[in-house]
């Protein structure tokens, strides 16, 4: 082994100069001892190379103590009350009220105007939506108007986004009627009943996470899998709402096969007038909606779609009275009254539900939040947001209210239209209001296919199949991601759909994880700088020593493919690019571990295997630039110690240096006798002989040996070469 503490040659005593560490070269002897094949090898103990190194800063006990305490439930607990106690009344006052932010900085004469237009444009999009939603939850239209008016206020309160638009969506609807259909009735009392349970089941989950500080978990989830997901997902709602359109009842299914047989095995009882009025009222909804998008001076078309869809379908039924067309009835009027949810016996049945509406909700939600806050320049609290969106559900529960989220397509609306605050959202609430309160009365004559043009109008952007043709352009793994997750969602279900677009997700990042990107780095010419010599071919590295770079941390699932990996680099050596002194093995394998960020217990026992490995085979491990915590756990773990300090490194040009050192030792070839004893070189010898060790050191650190390096062709003045394609 080569560590001086294992026989390998010893090193003097560092000196430190100007912040460096001075290397001498080691004696004939002291190489010869420390590997037995080259012996015969002879160096002059007068031919020394100093080697300036950046000394490590090596913890000391007292960091290390602070450091294994830091993490200490005390230590926690005292900087959690450390930085309650330094809240003033204006910080608590922001952290349970959110609204007091833009209530305090509120400019009345800039805003107000702008956010009474954003809400007004929001409130006339919602209406109708808002019914189409319920029938799509399997519930009357009044409960879609419900959730669109409590929820609202108290998110103006609670919630941190500004333009976020909230209510009923399409995605969590279906979800809602596909879980409840399969438990009872939708013309039961008891369906109404649960799914006003689910809502206050959601929003107590999402305040839960959301004082947990939890939202973390759902990063786990990739955007294919929830592109693949909501794409599914549209498809199966646009098939749900042809019934409407068709004149005839299907089988309600989240599953496209039984969808589809369902509207074949039908087709006996077409009816062409609905066809015929939805196919109208879906081509106004996308002219406008294309024509609010494409032009900006047309945007308020884009809101005012869905209500011009109603009126144009319920003025044709007030003229005309067509009986093949069905209408959506009797509305009741007013406003919601106050009363406990039913049917706790069925909470258990409903967890897996609620638990995949959250995920769904906060997804859909806390993206499109982030969003546009970036776009509108303030910051927003994702744990903040979630128990906003729990707080406005759990309230909107004892309004008859079913659950709610953000919506995508209202929330682009209330940007493009310059929501500047959470008042636009009020104003929302306000024109809800009003709806329930007068206008009931005349929802009774919206024909059923208008609402169903309305929803898929909404829906269609959701098919993101530009997204698929984007993932196979950039990543073919995220596309199979996307696939997978969105042939699941179709064929098995919305729930089965989910759990494997997840579980695939997760899959993917534990192969990653496990599988980490390693690189053996050599040397840019003209530089002292290591990259991957496959990213780099014109780097060139150096025989005798392997150095090897480990692109993740290091734990217990990636510790053997790590080590396989370093034992097939010490095997493979490959002469081509290689420079330095000539060598049959490998001598020193040098470990950058600057992007290793982590290094649990496994992958110090599995760095002491390694050593004792090495050791069998007269190898000598190197560590350049150990992060601070890194370092921490190996000085406790004593593998600082095993390995030997003095083989710990600041940068890697540092351990080559000096692992060259020694490689360079055991290839010295006996040189010429020196001048009669007593003869005293003159001033030209000296400086011939000085002029012939610069050369010497600097052929040595650019791997160039046996010829002189004249200034022309110095590698230190080499100039960066270009990458190879």
């Amino acid at each position: 082994m080569l560590s001086p503490r294992q026989g390998a040659p010893n090193l003097p005593p560092m000196k430190v100069v100007r912040m460096e560490i001075t290397y001498a070269s080691p004696s004939s002897t002291d190489l010869s001892a420390a590997a037995g094949e080259h012996s015969s090898a002879v160096m002059p103990t007068s031919a020394t190379r100093p080697v300036k190194v950046i000394p490590l800063q090596h913890p000391s006990t007292t960091a290390m103590a602070s450091s294994s305490t830091s993490g200490h439930p005390g230590a926690l607990f005292s900087r959690w009350t450390s930085k309650v106690q330094s809240m003033t009344w204006i910080d608590w006052l922001e952290l349970l009220l959110p609204c007091s932010r833009w209530i305090r900085t509120y400019k009345w004469r800039e805003y107000l105007q702008i956010d009474v237009m954003a809400g007004t444009t929001i409130g006339i999009m919602l209406v109708p939506q808002a019914m189409s939603y319920a029938k799509l939850a399997g519930l009357q239209p009044i409960y879609g108007l419900y959730s669109g008016f409590v929820p609202l206020f108290v998110y103006a309160i609670f919630g941190s986004s500004r333009q976020l638009a909230v209510g009923p969506v399409a995605l969590v609807s279906l979800l809602v009627s596909n879980v409840l259909s399969g438990i009872v009735d939708p013309s039961d009392d008891l369906y109404t009943e649960m799914a006003i349970l689910l809502a206050l089941m959601v929003g107590v989950l999402e305040c839960i996470m959301g004082l947990l500080r939890l939202g973390w978990l759902l990063r786990f989830i990739s955007h294919s899998v929830i592109s693949g997901f909501t794409t599914a997902s549209a498809i199966v709602i646009g098939l749900s709402q042809a019934k409407y359109f068709l004149g005839y009842d299907i089988d309600r299914s989240s599953k496209i096969i039984p969808l589809m047989k369902s509207i074949i095995e039908g087709a006996d009882g077409f009816l062409w007038p609905p066809f015929v009025m939805g196919s109208i009222i879906l081509a106004i909804l996308l002219v406008m909606k294309h024509l609010g998008k494409s032009r900006k001076y047309l945007r308020i078309l884009r809101a005012s779609g869905p209500l011009t869809g109603v009126v144009v379908g319920t003025t044709f039924v007030k003229i005309f009275h067509p009986s093949s067309i069905s209408l959506v009835g009797d509305i009741p009027q007013g406003l919601p009254k106050f009363s406990i949810p039913k049917g706790f016996g069925y909470i258990k049945s409903l967890i897996p539900t609620a638990m995949l509406i959250t995920g769904v909700a906060i997804l859909e939600s806390v993206g499109i939040a982030k969003a546009l806050a970036a776009k509108n320049g303030y910051e927003l609290d994702s744990n903040q947001e979630l128990f906003g969106l729990g707080v406005a559900n759990i309230f909107g529960s004892f309004f008859s209210s079913y659950p709610s989220t953000g919506s995508f397509s209202r929330s682009a609306v209330s940007h493009e239209s310059g929501a500047k605050t959470g008042l636009s959202g009020i104003i929302t609430g306000i024109i809800m209001g009003c709806a329930l309160l007068f206008l009931t009365p005349l929802f009774e004559f919206i024909p059923q296919c208008a609402l169903a043009a309305i929803v898929i109008s909404a829906v269609i952007g959701l098919v993101d199949y530009e997204e698929a043709i984007f993932l196979w352009r950039v990543d073919k793994k995220d596309f199979l991601l996307w696939t997978i997750t969105s042939i699941s969602t179709l064929f098995l279900g919305i729930e089965i759909g989910v759990l494997i677009g997840v579980g695939a997700s997760l899959a993917f990042v534990i192969h990653e994880s496990a599988n980490p990107h390693i690189a053996v780095l050599g040397r840019l010419p003209g530089t002292t700088v290591y990259r991957n010599i496959k990213q780099y071919p014109e780097a060139y590295t150096y025989n005798g020593i392997v150095i090897v770079r480990v692109d993740a941390p290091i734990y217990f699932a990636n510790t053997n493919y790590i080590k396989d990996r370093l034992r097939e680099y010490e095997a493979q050596v490959d002469r081509c690019g290689r420079r330095g002194p000539e060598v049959e093995r490998i001598y020193f394998v040098i470990l950058e571990m600057s992007p290793v960020t982590y290094i649990d217990s496994s992958a110090v026992q599995a760095l002491k295997e390694l050593h004792q490995e090495y050791k069998m085979r007269d190898i000598q491990i190197a560590i350049s630039n150990p992060n601070r915590e890194v370092l921490l756990t190996l000085s406790r773990s004593g593998v600082v110690e095993m390995i030997g300090k003095e083989w710990y490194f600041v940068r890697v040009h540092d351990a080559v240096q000096v692992c060259l050192q020694y490689v360079q030792g055991l290839k010295e070839t006996p040189r010429t006798a020196d001048p009669a004893i007593g003869e005293k070189p003159n001033f030209i010898q000296r400086l011939l002989k000085q002029r012939s060790e610069d050369s010497s050191i600097v052929q040595l650190e650019s791997g160039y040996l046996g010829s002189s390096v004249s200034e022309d062709s110095n590698p230190q003045l080499e100039p960066l070469l270009s990458r190879k394609t």
